[in-house]
């Protein structure tokens, strides 16, 4: 089995897709983070950086879906299931 390593452009497609199916603008998910500017929305919607674990929950709970679909897109059923058998 291989290491799992994150894809930060499918991670920052994720982002971008929730953010329109929950009818968000960045600058709705910018002010939810609590940030001044919208360049880390951007950056994580293409893929240049990953959000902080904080900022991962956070989207979690706006977006109202769990961290590890945001991640890995992974749905609830699936998230659980062990790497090592």
């Amino acid at each position: 089995m291989d290491y799992p390593v994150l894809d930060t452009i499918a991670i920052g497609a994720r982002i971008k897709m929730l953010r329109k199916n929950h009818h968000l603008t960045v600058g709705d998910v910018a002010r939810f983070m609590g940030f001044e500017s919208e360049q880390a929305v951007y950056k994580w919607q293409r893929g240049e950086s990953l959000p902080t674990v904080d900022n991962l929950f956070a989207l979690s709970r706006l977006f109202e879906t769990s961290v590890d679909h945001i991640l890995t897109g992974d749905t609830e059923e699936s998230a659980c299931s062990p790497l090592v058998a």
